[in-house]
Formats: structure tokens, sequence, C-alpha cells
């Protein structure tokens, strides 16, 4: 008795007649397990059989070697139904997959869409409209934020070793809110070239926007000052070519520069597109187009 395994029960008879260098009808198969394709390449079987040879003769193996498997040897009579169980057994394990995936992916379908952090952050500089679209609804009134929002910057700076003598909370519109910190250390919170002031306008807007749906305009130890007016100095001339031309991309700008930018190009130019945009590097810069669309 020889023992076979190969991937499909055709590929064991003919490995079974290739061995015994005789045809499958001189052969007496016992067919051990029968061949599944499992789910996803998971609990996949291989076809096994065993096989005797009726008349009992020793194969030749030099007969093995030359001896091909030929198709005409076979008796389809004898191993159609073998063919036709593989056959069926690949069949309902594809049709198994095939349910799965489609219950798989209509369950990613219906789950809710969340809007990552990144792009809350991103609608502080985009589109008025877009920005619409996101906002939270309101529904504390202003004396009650002021008080929260107050209290909870008095929370996360009351243990810290900077000198903040006072923090200032207060509405510079209808939909942002002016934060000020004022003291000998307050300075210590811009650190070098600003990135303390960009991860904290970072924290403090991300909970403002999320809780209250407002803007956020970040001031401290006039850091804000100085950055608007150097922005607006850099757009004079700018201003000039789009009088001029009707259209400009200004350089890469960098946290509340691009902001700031944008405002002032807005306010200039209310009739013309003007957009925050986003370069291959990631570098966000506004654009200021002839005609104001979304599509451009």
């Amino acid at each position: 008795m020889k023992k076979f395994e190969a991937k499909s029960l055709e590929e064991a008879y003919e490995s079974a007649t290739n061995h015994f260098g005789c045809s499958i009808t001189e052969l007496e198969i016992e067919i051990i397990q029968q061949p599944s394709g499992g789910f996803l390449g998971f609990g996949r079987k291989s076809a096994i059989i065993t096989v005797i040879q009726k008349n009992g003769r020793r194969y030749d193996n030099r007969r093995h070697k030359e001896q091909k498997f030929r198709k005409k040897d076979i008796k389809i009579e004898d191993v159609s139904k073998k063919i036709e169980d593989s056959n069926r057994y690949e069949k309902e394990a594809y049709e198994t997959r095939n349910t799965h995936n489609k219950k798989e992916e209509q369950k990613l379908n219906n789950s809710p869409k969340i809007e990552s952090k990144e792009k809350i952050f991103d609608n502080f500089y985009a589109d008025n409209n877009n920005y619409k679209e996101a906002k939270i609804i309101i529904k504390k009134d202003h004396d009650e934020i002021l008080s929260e929002v107050k209290e909870g910057l008095n929370s996360l700076f009351k243990d810290s070793c900077y000198g903040i003598e006072n923090i200032k909370v207060e509405f510079f519109d209808e939909e942002t809110l002016y934060i000020e910190f004022t003291g000998d250390d307050s300075a210590l919170l811009i650190g070098k070239e600003g990135y303390r002031y960009k991860a904290l306008s970072y924290i403090l807007f991300n909970w403002i926007n999320e809780k209250y749906g407002l803007m956020l305009r970040l001031e401290v130890a006039e850091f804000l000052k100085n950055q608007e007016e150097a922005i607006h100095t850099y757009l004079i001339p700018v201003i000039e070519t789009i009088k001029e031309k009707g259209s400009f991309k200004t350089k890469p700008l960098d946290g509340i520069l691009v902001h700031i930018a944008l405002k002032r190009l807005r306010d200039e130019f209310p009739d013309k597109y003007v957009a925050v945009k986003t370069n291959v590097k990631g570098d966000k810069y506004v654009l200021v187009n002839e005609y104001r669309s979304k599509e451009q």
C-alpha cells in the first residue's frame, strides 16, 4: 500500500499511476481525505489517497520513468464521482468566502465615519463653507463658556513652573475665542521658533473647537501681534501683484501665519477665491484665484 498526497484528487491519481507504471484501472484506490480550499488560505486540506496494485505485481521502475500518464488510460466512470465531489467542495468553500467578504464589506460601509483630529485642526485653516459643515452647534451661552474655559486653563497651569500672572479669556467675535497669557514667564510658552506656541495652540484649538465649535485666537507675550505685523508686511507687495495679475500663490507659511494671511487676503479680495492649499511636501500656502470656486 502506498499513500499519495496532492492539491487535488486528479494530481494524486496521476502520481499513483506514474509511481506504479500502470493504468488507473489496475489500481485499488481509497480516498483518505477530500481536498478543501479552506477560507482565505486558512484550513486548506490536500487530497490524500492510499493505493494498492490489484494484481500485486511489483512495478517496474524503468517503465515508470518511461511511461507518461495518459487520460485515455482512465475510465471516466470510475473517477467522475470523485471529481464531482472535489468540485463541489471547492465551490462551497468559494461561496463561503464570498459571503463572508460581503458581510465584512457591508459592516465597513455601515460604520459611522469619524473625523480625525488632523481633519478637525485643518478646519482651522479651511474655507469657511467647509468649516460650517463640521462645526459643532453651540448650546451654552457665552458666560458659561468663558467660565468653563478659564477654569480649565487655570487648572492646567496651576502647578506649572511658569510665572503666569493672568490668563485672559474673552470672545473675539461670535465664532472666535480669544485667550491671552501674560506674566514674567509667559514668553517661555513661545519656545524656540514658536514650537511651544504651536503645540499649545494645537491642544487648545482641539479642545475648544470640539467642545464648543469655536475658533481660537491665542496671544502669548505679544507673539501673535508680532506675527501679524510680519505677515502683513510680507503681504503688501503680494496684494499689489494680485491686483495687477489677478492671482497669486504665497510662499509656504507655518502655523498661525497661514491663518493670518488667509484672513488678510480674504478681507482684501472678497470676490476672489482665497483658500489654504497643501503642496506635495505638506507645506501650507494661500492661493488666490480670479474665480471663487471649490473646483479650482
